[in-house]
Protein backbone atom coordinates (compact mmCIF):
# COMPACT_ATOMS: atom_id res chain seq x y z
CA UNK A 1 0.00 0.00 0.00
CA UNK A 2 1.09 3.50 -0.38
CA UNK A 3 2.26 5.07 2.51
CA UNK A 4 2.24 8.70 0.81
CA UNK A 5 -1.45 8.48 0.86
CA UNK A 6 -3.43 10.39 3.38
CA UNK A 7 -5.64 7.60 4.44
CA UNK A 8 -5.15 4.20 6.98
CA UNK A 9 -4.31 1.04 5.38
CA UNK A 10 -7.64 -0.22 5.82
CA UNK A 11 -9.42 2.14 3.94
CA UNK A 12 -6.94 2.26 0.98
CA UNK A 13 -7.76 -1.76 0.84
CA UNK A 14 -11.39 -1.02 1.36
CA UNK A 15 -12.03 1.91 -1.43
CA UNK A 16 -9.77 -0.95 -3.65
CA UNK A 17 -11.95 -4.21 -2.79
CA UNK A 18 -15.20 -2.02 -3.50
CA UNK A 19 -14.22 -0.70 -6.95
CA UNK A 20 -13.55 -4.59 -7.98
CA UNK A 21 -16.52 -5.65 -6.53
CA UNK A 22 -18.54 -3.63 -8.59
CA UNK A 23 -16.32 -4.58 -11.13
CA UNK A 24 -17.55 -8.16 -10.50
CA UNK A 25 -14.44 -9.37 -9.94
CA UNK A 26 -15.24 -12.01 -7.49
CA UNK A 27 -18.12 -13.74 -9.25
CA UNK A 28 -16.45 -17.25 -7.87
CA UNK A 29 -15.47 -15.83 -4.47
CA UNK A 30 -13.44 -13.04 -2.51
CA UNK A 31 -10.29 -14.20 -1.53
CA UNK A 32 -9.96 -15.21 1.83
CA UNK A 33 -8.11 -13.22 4.82
CA UNK A 34 -4.80 -14.65 4.27
CA UNK A 35 -4.76 -14.14 0.57
CA UNK A 36 -5.54 -10.56 0.91
CA UNK A 37 -2.72 -10.10 3.68
CA UNK A 38 -0.28 -11.29 0.94
CA UNK A 39 -1.51 -9.07 -1.47
CA UNK A 40 -1.71 -5.66 0.56
CA UNK A 41 1.62 -6.66 2.47
CA UNK A 42 -0.54 -5.45 5.53
CA UNK A 43 -1.88 -7.73 8.58
CA UNK A 44 -5.00 -9.71 9.21
CA UNK A 45 -6.53 -6.82 11.09
CA UNK A 46 -6.50 -4.10 8.62
CA UNK A 47 -7.55 -6.93 5.92
CA UNK A 48 -10.39 -7.82 8.58
CA UNK A 49 -11.16 -3.92 9.41
CA UNK A 50 -11.58 -3.32 5.70
CA UNK A 51 -13.85 -6.52 4.89
CA UNK A 52 -15.91 -5.68 8.03
CA UNK A 53 -16.55 -2.16 6.12
CA UNK A 54 -17.55 -4.04 3.06
CA UNK A 55 -19.86 -6.04 5.29
CA UNK A 56 -21.52 -3.32 7.02
CA UNK A 57 -22.49 -1.37 3.55
CA UNK A 58 -23.75 -4.95 2.07
CA UNK A 59 -21.46 -5.24 -0.60
CA UNK A 60 -19.90 -9.07 0.67
CA UNK A 61 -21.67 -11.49 2.98
CA UNK A 62 -19.02 -13.34 5.55
CA UNK A 63 -20.26 -16.62 6.78
CA UNK A 64 -17.91 -18.89 9.20
CA UNK A 65 -16.87 -22.09 7.57
CA UNK A 66 -18.26 -20.67 4.21
CA UNK A 67 -15.89 -17.50 3.42
CA UNK A 68 -16.66 -14.73 1.99
CA UNK A 69 -18.45 -14.03 -1.11
CA UNK A 70 -20.17 -11.01 -3.43
CA UNK A 71 -23.16 -10.34 -3.05
CA UNK A 72 -25.34 -9.46 -6.11
CA UNK A 73 -25.13 -6.06 -6.74
CA UNK A 74 -27.02 -5.85 -10.44
CA UNK A 75 -25.41 -4.85 -13.66
CA UNK A 76 -23.14 -1.99 -13.91
CA UNK A 77 -24.89 1.74 -14.19
CA UNK A 78 -22.02 2.70 -15.14
CA UNK A 79 -22.84 1.96 -18.56
CA UNK A 80 -25.34 4.36 -20.55
CA UNK A 81 -26.96 3.08 -23.83
CA UNK A 82 -28.00 7.22 -24.53
CA UNK A 83 -28.72 8.13 -28.35
CA UNK A 84 -26.72 11.54 -27.78
CA UNK A 85 -23.40 12.44 -29.07
CA UNK A 86 -22.34 14.75 -31.37
CA UNK A 87 -20.26 13.14 -34.43
CA UNK A 88 -18.20 15.99 -34.88
CA UNK A 89 -16.71 15.60 -31.53
CA UNK A 90 -16.43 11.87 -31.87
CA UNK A 91 -14.65 12.03 -34.88
CA UNK A 92 -12.07 14.30 -33.42
CA UNK A 93 -11.87 11.80 -30.32
CA UNK A 94 -11.19 8.47 -32.40
CA UNK A 95 -8.65 9.91 -34.45
CA UNK A 96 -6.59 11.02 -31.56
CA UNK A 97 -7.38 7.88 -29.99
CA UNK A 98 -5.73 5.98 -32.98
CA UNK A 99 -3.24 8.93 -33.06
CA UNK A 100 -1.91 7.95 -29.74
CA UNK A 101 -1.56 4.01 -30.06
CA UNK A 102 0.36 5.28 -33.46
CA UNK A 103 3.07 7.06 -31.26
CA UNK A 104 3.19 4.65 -28.28
CA UNK A 105 4.45 0.87 -27.73
CA UNK A 106 1.88 -1.51 -26.47
CA UNK A 107 2.50 -4.62 -24.61
CA UNK A 108 0.04 -7.31 -24.77
CA UNK A 109 -0.79 -8.94 -21.25
CA UNK A 110 -3.37 -11.65 -22.38
CA UNK A 111 -6.04 -12.32 -25.07
CA UNK A 112 -8.33 -14.66 -24.64
CA UNK A 113 -11.79 -16.16 -25.44
CA UNK A 114 -14.16 -15.79 -22.33
CA UNK A 115 -18.00 -16.00 -21.40
CA UNK A 116 -19.16 -12.09 -20.85
CA UNK A 117 -19.97 -11.64 -17.42
CA UNK A 118 -23.05 -9.65 -16.37
CA UNK A 119 -21.67 -6.20 -16.78
CA UNK A 120 -20.03 -7.05 -19.86
CA UNK A 121 -23.23 -8.57 -21.67
CA UNK A 122 -25.22 -5.56 -20.51
CA UNK A 123 -22.67 -3.26 -22.41
CA UNK A 124 -22.62 -5.36 -25.57
CA UNK A 125 -26.34 -6.00 -25.32
CA UNK A 126 -25.42 -9.78 -25.38
CA UNK A 127 -26.57 -12.67 -23.80
CA UNK A 128 -24.63 -13.69 -20.73
CA UNK A 129 -22.60 -16.37 -21.45
CA UNK A 130 -22.09 -15.13 -25.03
CA UNK A 131 -18.24 -15.34 -26.04
CA UNK A 132 -16.23 -12.56 -26.04
CA UNK A 133 -12.69 -11.81 -26.92
CA UNK A 134 -10.76 -10.14 -24.00
CA UNK A 135 -7.71 -8.25 -24.30
CA UNK A 136 -5.07 -6.98 -21.84
CA UNK A 137 -3.04 -4.32 -22.84
CA UNK A 138 -0.43 -1.56 -21.21
CA UNK A 139 0.41 0.95 -23.37
CA UNK A 140 3.86 3.22 -22.90
CA UNK A 141 5.63 6.62 -23.69
CA UNK A 142 9.60 6.99 -23.87
CA UNK A 143 8.95 7.68 -20.42
CA UNK A 144 7.41 4.34 -19.25
CA UNK A 145 4.27 2.67 -19.17
CA UNK A 146 1.36 5.16 -19.84
CA UNK A 147 -2.01 2.93 -19.15
CA UNK A 148 -3.25 -0.37 -18.62
CA UNK A 149 -6.56 -1.32 -21.22
CA UNK A 150 -8.74 -3.99 -21.32
CA UNK A 151 -11.27 -4.11 -23.94
CA UNK A 152 -14.15 -6.38 -24.89
CA UNK A 153 -15.03 -7.63 -28.23
CA UNK A 154 -18.09 -9.55 -29.85
CA UNK A 155 -16.18 -12.96 -30.61
CA UNK A 156 -17.80 -13.18 -34.37
CA UNK A 157 -16.04 -9.51 -34.60
CA UNK A 158 -12.58 -9.91 -32.88
CA UNK A 159 -12.10 -14.02 -34.33
CA UNK A 160 -10.13 -12.03 -37.34
CA UNK A 161 -7.01 -10.23 -35.14
CA UNK A 162 -5.57 -12.01 -31.91
CA UNK A 163 -2.47 -11.30 -29.77
CA UNK A 164 -0.09 -11.15 -32.70
CA UNK A 165 -2.31 -7.88 -34.56
CA UNK A 166 -2.98 -6.15 -31.09
CA UNK A 167 0.63 -5.81 -30.81
CA UNK A 168 1.05 -3.88 -33.88
CA UNK A 169 -2.08 -1.63 -34.77
CA UNK A 170 -4.23 -0.05 -32.43
CA UNK A 171 -7.60 -1.91 -31.94
CA UNK A 172 -10.21 0.26 -33.68
CA UNK A 173 -7.86 0.08 -36.67
CA UNK A 174 -8.40 -3.51 -36.61
CA UNK A 175 -11.47 -3.31 -36.58
CA UNK A 176 -12.00 -1.16 -39.44
CA UNK A 177 -10.00 -3.96 -41.17
CA UNK A 178 -12.63 -6.30 -39.77
CA UNK A 179 -15.38 -4.53 -42.27
CA UNK A 180 -16.52 -2.71 -39.25
CA UNK A 181 -17.73 1.08 -39.79
CA UNK A 182 -17.52 2.84 -36.84
CA UNK A 183 -20.17 5.43 -35.68
CA UNK A 184 -20.36 6.71 -32.87
CA UNK A 185 -18.91 6.30 -28.86
CA UNK A 186 -20.17 6.87 -25.32
CA UNK A 187 -17.29 7.63 -22.79
CA UNK A 188 -17.26 8.10 -18.80
CA UNK A 189 -14.62 9.37 -16.88
CA UNK A 190 -14.25 9.16 -13.28
CA UNK A 191 -10.80 8.23 -10.46
CA UNK A 192 -9.75 4.67 -9.55
CA UNK A 193 -7.07 3.46 -7.15
CA UNK A 194 -4.61 0.47 -8.27
CA UNK A 195 -5.10 -2.48 -7.18
CA UNK A 196 -2.00 -4.94 -7.09
CA UNK A 197 -2.01 -6.08 -10.74
CA UNK A 198 -2.63 -3.02 -11.79
CA UNK A 199 -0.09 -1.07 -9.82
CA UNK A 200 2.40 -3.17 -10.80
CA UNK A 201 1.93 -3.17 -14.84
CA UNK A 202 1.94 0.67 -14.34
CA UNK A 203 5.04 0.83 -12.04
CA UNK A 204 3.06 2.57 -9.21
CA UNK A 205 2.22 2.12 -5.96
CA UNK A 206 -0.94 0.03 -5.17
CA UNK A 207 -3.95 2.84 -4.05
CA UNK A 208 -2.44 5.29 -6.31
CA UNK A 209 -4.96 7.55 -8.04
CA UNK A 210 -5.33 6.86 -11.29
CA UNK A 211 -7.76 8.57 -14.15
CA UNK A 212 -10.22 6.46 -15.21
CA UNK A 213 -12.18 5.42 -18.62
CA UNK A 214 -14.91 3.44 -20.18
CA UNK A 215 -15.45 3.77 -23.45
CA UNK A 216 -18.33 1.82 -25.19
CA UNK A 217 -17.88 2.26 -29.16
CA UNK A 218 -20.91 1.34 -31.54
CA UNK A 219 -20.79 0.46 -35.41
CA UNK A 220 -22.61 2.50 -37.72
CA UNK A 221 -25.76 0.13 -37.47
CA UNK A 222 -25.62 1.13 -33.49
CA UNK A 223 -24.64 -2.27 -32.80
CA UNK A 224 -21.87 -1.93 -29.59
CA UNK A 225 -18.76 -3.39 -30.61
CA UNK A 226 -16.11 -2.29 -27.90
CA UNK A 227 -16.35 -1.73 -24.10
CA UNK A 228 -12.96 -0.66 -23.27
CA UNK A 229 -11.70 -0.02 -19.39
CA UNK A 230 -8.92 2.36 -19.60
CA UNK A 231 -6.54 3.28 -16.36
CA UNK A 232 -3.86 6.05 -17.09
CA UNK A 233 -1.62 7.37 -14.67
CA UNK A 234 -1.98 10.96 -14.21
CA UNK A 235 1.20 12.50 -14.30
CA UNK A 236 1.80 10.93 -18.43
CA UNK A 237 -2.10 11.73 -19.31
CA UNK A 238 -3.80 14.29 -19.44
CA UNK A 239 -7.56 14.56 -21.14
CA UNK A 240 -8.41 18.18 -22.26
CA UNK A 241 -11.99 19.84 -23.69
CA UNK A 242 -12.51 23.09 -25.63
CA UNK A 243 -15.84 24.81 -23.88
CA UNK A 244 -17.98 26.71 -25.57
CA UNK A 245 -20.82 28.82 -24.52
CA UNK A 246 -24.27 29.02 -26.23
CA UNK A 247 -27.64 29.18 -25.13
CA UNK A 248 -29.75 33.01 -24.27
CA UNK A 249 -28.19 35.37 -21.70
CA UNK A 250 -29.85 33.77 -18.94
CA UNK A 251 -29.60 30.13 -20.09
CA UNK A 252 -25.81 30.08 -21.36
CA UNK A 253 -23.89 26.43 -20.97
CA UNK A 254 -21.37 25.11 -21.51
CA UNK A 255 -20.75 22.33 -23.94
CA UNK A 256 -17.78 20.52 -25.27
CA UNK A 257 -16.45 21.32 -28.90
CA UNK A 258 -13.60 19.30 -29.17
CA UNK A 259 -11.58 16.84 -27.03
CA UNK A 260 -8.28 15.64 -26.99
CA UNK A 261 -6.21 13.21 -24.90
CA UNK A 262 -2.22 14.29 -24.44
CA UNK A 263 0.45 12.29 -23.00
CA UNK A 264 3.46 12.82 -21.90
Amino acid sequence: MSPALPMTKYHQIYLVLREQLHEGRFSQGVPGELALMQQFGVARVTVRRALEQLAAEGLISREPGRGTRALDLGASKAVTHGEGGQRAQLTGLLENLVSMGLKTSVRVLDVEVVMASVNVADALQLKVGDLVQKAVRVRSTREGPLSHITTYVPADIARQFGRRELAKKPILVLLEESGVTVGRAHQTISARLADVQVAKHLDIAVGSALLAVRRLIYDDQDRPIQWLHGLYRPDRYEYQMQLSRVGSIDAKVWVSKELSAQFH
